[in-house]
């Protein structure tokens, strides 16, 4: 096979950002339960998760497969294969382990009976190419299913000019880091382009209003782990963003104009392969 190009990944992998990814979790985290079970992730299955990071979506998984089933997180950081194996254990998922492996290059003899993957695929430089690759370790009818952003999709009614910033900040600083916002919207391409059958699709949002969504923080740590790149790349200075009040700002300025916003659209595309 030839060599695959890894590319940085922009959020990075400090404890902050493990954090935030656990934060994100438990805000997304029955949208992707109900991709892997519209894709038939069940009991007994034995799962390899992309990109895990602080583990979440993988301990998602091991509670739909069942002590009967295993999980495998694999992620390029050896801080986040840490933090999730030591989450692992304290949950009691014994079926569920990680490892130190590039998804872009991973290579195992074992064989799964599905690949799943939450926001992974925005950040690969060839994600047709990785799916191609992957589909190697599935067995025969084995499933893939994705759950992908659609970072252009949030909206706010009434507008509220923090969230018109917000997204003029977010979003190129993921451009230009190198990943593709707008993942979802081109997952049922890339799973024809990688050969795999056309895929099943689903997409769903989390609103946000009042006083009380998880929402406001959601989206401040985003913002924060992104704040390295938007000031590196000269989209905004720290002081612009001030990150700390980040979250109570964007709660004031929705409570008082009564308003309502959408977090970003996911999209969840499952398939199984052939016999």
């Amino acid at each position: 096979m030839d060599a695959i190009t890894t590319q940085p990944y922009v959020l990075g992998h400090s404890d902050i950002e493990l954090r935030r990814l656990a934060m994100q979790s438990a805000f997304w985290g029955e949208l992707t339960e109900e991709i892997f079970l519209r894709a038939g992730i069940d009991a007994g299955m034995h799962v390899l998760d992309i990109g895990s990071g602080a583990g979440d979506v993988a301990f998602l998984t091991a509670r739909l497969v069942g002590p009967s089933g295993s999980v495998l997180g694999i992620d390029r950081s050896e801080n986040a294969v840490k933090r999730a194996s030591a989450r692992a254990a304290e949950l009691g998922l014994d079926w569920c382990r990680f490892s130190v492996a590039d998804v872009e290059a991973f290579e195992t003899a074992q064989r799964f009976d599905a690949v799943v993957g939450r926001l992974v695929l925005m950040y690969l430089s060839d994600p047709a190419r990785t799916l191609r690759s992957l589909a190697r370790h599935l067995r025969p009818r084995g499933t893939f299913a994705f759950h992908e952003i659609i970072l252009n999709s949030m909206q706010c009614v009434p507008p509220i000019p923090l969230m018109s910033r917000l997204a003029q900040w977010v979003i190129p600083a993921f451009e230009r880091g190198g990943a593709e916002p707008d993942m979802g919207l081109r997952l049922p391409a890339t799973f024809r382009a990688a050969g795999l059958p056309p895929p099943e699709t689903y997409a769903a949002a989390r609103p946000v209003a009042g006083t009380d969504s998880a929402g406001y923080e959601v989206l401040a740590a985003v913002t924060r782990s992104l704040l390295p790149a938007i000031e590196r790349f000269g989209i905004a200075t720290a002081a612009e963003v001030d990150v700390d009040t980040l979250a109570d700002r964007l709660r004031d300025a929705t409570v008082a104009a009564d308003a309502c916003w959408l977090s970003p659209v996911l999209v969840g595309a499952w398939t199984r392969i052939g016999a």
